[in-house]
This record gives C-alpha cells, structure tokens and sequence, in this order.
C-alpha cells in the first residue's frame, strides 16, 4: 500500500465548473504513476469538516490546514515538507481546505497543527484544490528528478 493524500474541503463536489474538475482530473491521473494516492472528501459544512480533521488525527494523520496567513515555501521546500510530513503520518496525510468563509476558527486555533498558504493571491476553495493538486504532484517530480519541475 503506498502513501496517501487526502483533501477535505467544504463544499458541493457537484457545483464546481467543468473546467475545475478536467484539470483536477488531469493531474489525479499523473498521479496514478507515482506511489502516491489523492483523494478529495467533500463536507457540507464545518462542523462535518471538524469531525473529519479529528477522525484523521485519531488515526495519527498529519494534518495541514491552508489559509491565507499560514507560511508560504517554495514549490522545492513544498516537496521536501510533502514527504516529510507523510513520513511523520504514517504515510497519512491530510490537506483540509475551508469553504468560502475559510476555516473554522476551531481548527485555526489548533496550534498543533500545520498552517500553509498557496499563494498571496484569494482562490476559490475548488481553485485552491486544482492547485494544492498541482503542486503534489510537482512534488512527486521534484523527488524523482524529472524534469517537470523548471528550477
């Protein structure tokens, strides 16, 4: 069994544009190659979502939260904190993406957890998965040396 990757975000699966879904799509597929597995759970709504954070914790999941005021690192440093934080998992690692309101202040409160931001810019919470996605997958790259990754 390899490493996997959850995504939990709040939200409808089924109300994202076409186009979201096609590039999510894209880069699931490229990551069938490598050891890695994504998968996105969809939660109604915050509370759903805190229960799933805790769920993951229980089963010793490392999890990272994005929201705009944690670190930013590089797509290089995203890589190595990509397989360091699944080696402190277990293999397990869980990425949790608020709706449009963010996240719940529950879990921004949680100093034991990993705070990151994508960008300085303000994504919708379906764009954030695409580039989250993305840059997993760059990740994947970055450690075998491909060269995907433009240095």
């Amino acid at each position: 069994m390899g490493m996997q990757v959850k995504i939990r975000i709040v939200g409808r699966k089924s109300g994202s544009e076409q186009w979201l879904d096609d590039a999510y799509s894209m880069y699931e597929t490229r990551l069938q190659s490598s050891l890695l597995d994504v998968e996105t759970v969809w939660h109604k709504n915050d509370a759903e979502l805190i229960k799933g954070v805790h769920t993951d914790l229980n089963k010793n999941h490392l999890v990272v939260l994005l929201d705009p005021k944690g670190t930013t690192c590089t797509s290089e440093v995203f890589a190595e904190k990509v397989f360091e934080w699944l080696n402190q998992g277990g293999s397990r690692l869980s990425f949790v993406i608020g709706g449009a309101e963010g996240l719940p202040a529950e879990l921004l409160q949680d100093k034991s957890l990993q705070t990151i931001r994508l960008s300085d810019l303000t994504f919708t919470h379906q764009f954030a998965r695409v580039c989250l996605t993305e840059q997993i997958y760059r990740a994947t790259e970055i450690k075998k040396g491909s060269g995907y990754h433009k240095w």
